[in-house]
């Protein structure tokens, strides 16, 4: 067994029904970069006393050098109070390798662009920058360079940024659950601005939910779940709001299917797992439903199949996901794998969990040895796993590295770090029981070398 150590980086709120910190689609919620690892989190102004009971809630952003434990960089964004009681309204960054800018979006479900954007150099000199809010912009409702009245501004869910070489992929969910679909955008860090690349994928009578969005030697891959939609009365009011209840009336037991695409020019053509393109944004197609070769696995609607677990690609081009279902009896965790010789997928029950334990999501990353690590809240236990499937068994001998407990959240693996220094960083959210009646949680990031 092999034991963590562990940084506090603020209180959690407690209060609230819904979490925001540590959730499956905050990509990233935690990445390095340039020798320096950064952490963005809700939490209320302060960390005394009843910090995590207050309202409202801020986004704060630390940073620390990799050399350093404790995290003494951390700005708050007080200009934005976020009031609402909502699992999806998470906060996420990226970080554009050309020119040093730090970019964050939070605090939507199917709302305006909620976006902002530091001043250049920031991740690369950040020696040089008094860590302070003033080094960001204000919250902006159209990307830089784009205006603001187009319309793919005003439904938005689920950001994610993605670094692409010296520039940045930016993407969002456009619509609701069960009538959606999702958008892309690039941003050039030599103009400092976006381009929209298109509609990428298209939901028909439903919407895809995808796990993860990677590059890899030139290679964008992507894959993704439909959720199936489901008629409900005032579906069609734009001033309803039953959509975005926590659940909604179009809940998990409509997901079906784990579909696959990949593009070799940062989104505007994409192919299947064949090689056949399947949508090319610049003649107006999309990736849909009835796209030829784009399904995977076939699993039928009420399998357990998740929304948003995670995804990650080795270096040799290996495409790897988390997801569960229960094809072959009980709920287990999955690990389905596209191997990179021939493209042929299988998949594989993840061992030491049993039905019970298979509640919330998990988190997958690539080693420096090509291994894949997963960080796996065990639900019966409430505790969190790491294990590792070797390179060298195909990825089928898993190890069992360390178990942490009281961890409360979806963990969220630093990928880059991992990657680039073999260390093993994970957001998530702890419990400490205090003084009879108290209870404290806080956001952490436990650390373990890689082995």
């Amino acid at each position: 067994m092999r034991f963590p150590w562990i940084s506090t980086l603020g209180k959690d709120p407690q209060h609230r029904r819904n979490r925001l910190n540590g959730v499956s689609y905050q990509e990233d919620a935690l990445t390095t970069f340039n020798g320096w690892q950064y952490a963005i989190y809700y939490s209320a102004l302060g960390n005394n006393g009843n910090a995590s009971e207050q309202e409202p809630l801020y986004i704060h952003l630390a940073r620390r050098p990799l050399t350093q434990q404790t995290w003494d960089d951390i700005l708050v964004f007080d200009d934005y109070p976020q009031t609402t009681d909502d699992g999806h309204n998470t906060a996420q960054m990226g970080i554009c390798h050309g020119d040093g800018t730090i970019h964050l979006s939070y605090d939507h479900h199917c709302d305006v662009l909620r976006y902002r954007y530091s001043v250049p150099g920031l991740a690369l000199h950040p020696e040089e920058h008094k860590w302070t809010a003033s080094l960001f912009t204000a919250t902006l409702h159209a990307l830089p360079g784009l205006s603001p009245g187009l319309d793919t501004f005003h439904d938005v869910s689920y950001p994610r940024f993605l670094s692409v070489g010296n520039d940045l992929l930016f993407t969002h969910r456009l619509g609701r659950a069960g009538l959606g679909s999702d958008v892309l955008y690039k941003y050039s860090s030599s103009t400092g601005e976006y381009t929209f690349t298109g509609q990428h994928l298209t939901g028909i009578k439903n919407n895809p939910y995808i796990n993860g969005f990677d590059y890899r030697n030139g290679r964008l891959h992507l894959t993704w779940t439909y959720r199936g939609f489901v008629w409900y009365e005032g579906w069609d009011d734009p001033l309803d709001i039953k959509h975005k209840a926590q659940a909604g009336p179009n809940g998990a037991e409509n997901n079906h299917d784990i579909c696959y695409a990949y593009s070799d020019d940062l989104g505007r053509t994409w192919k299947n797992g064949k090689g056949s393109v399947v949508a090319d944004l610049e003649k107006g197609s999309s990736v849909r439903p009835d796209s030829e070769g784009i399904v995977a696995f076939s699993i039928p609607k009420d399998s357990g199949l998740t929304n948003q677990e995670s995804q990650a690609v080795d270096r040799d081009g290996g495409v790897h996901v988390l997801n569960r279902d229960k094809m072959n009896g009980d709920l287990r965790w999955k690990h389905y794998y596209r191997s990179p010789e021939g493209g042929q997928w299988s998949s594989n029950i993840i061992p030491g969990f049993e039905e019970a334990s298979v509640g919330k999501r998990g988190s997958i990353a690539i080693g420096q040895d090509n291994s894949l690590y997963f960080a796996l809240p065990d639900n019966g236990r409430k505790t969190l796993k790491i294990l590792k499937a070797t390179h060298s068994s195909g990825y089928k001998a898993f190890d069992q590295g360390f178990e942490f407990a009281g961890c409360d959240a979806e963990p969220l693996i630093d990928k880059a770090r991992l990657e680039q220094n073999g260390d093993l960083t994970v957001l998530t959210t702890s419990t400490i029981e205090g003084a009879p009646g108290q209870v404290e949680r806080n956001v952490v990031v436990i650390y373990v070398k890689a082995w």
